[in-house]
């Protein structure tokens, strides 16, 4: 995503990281990531829930898309931390344009379950 942030300025798509995390575990992400979006703290999980973002199960959790995206962040070069945070928590990419209309809603499989950007920005050209 970061390295398409000039293709969602040119289109004027503002991204909202969402997170359950606290606000002590959130800072330390935007600390660690060098996060420059705005973050959400919903740690009722209410926008989580309203977007059908339940539990996964544990197949999904450790299935092969999760393998893949792990083997992708160490080819680059990422370090790999255990997470202390809920991993059942699904994720997943909602685009919603300034009219309030959802123009894509995608529910993760897994942490490694995330449409491409290419994706994202095929949807948005469509607004």
């Amino acid at each position: 995503m970061r390295d398409h942030a000039a293709d969602f300025d040119r289109l004027n798509v503002k991204i909202v990281v969402v997170t359950f995390e606290s606000d002590v575990s959130s800072a330390n992400y935007i600390k660690e990531t060098t996060l420059t979006w705005p973050l959400i703290i919903d740690e009722n999980r209410t926008l989580y829930k309203s977007y059908g973002m339940e539990d996964a199960s544990l197949l999904d959790i450790w299935g092969p898309k999760t393998w893949l995206a792990y083997i992708k962040a160490l080819t680059r070069g990422q370090k790999l931390k255990k997470s202390d945070a809920d991993i059942r928590q699904r994720g997943g990419d909602v685009l919603i344009d300034p009219d309030g209309i959802v123009r894509m809603h995608h529910v993760g499989a897994g942490p490694g379950d995330r449409p491409g950007v290419g994706i994202i920005l095929k949807a948005t050209s469509k607004n």
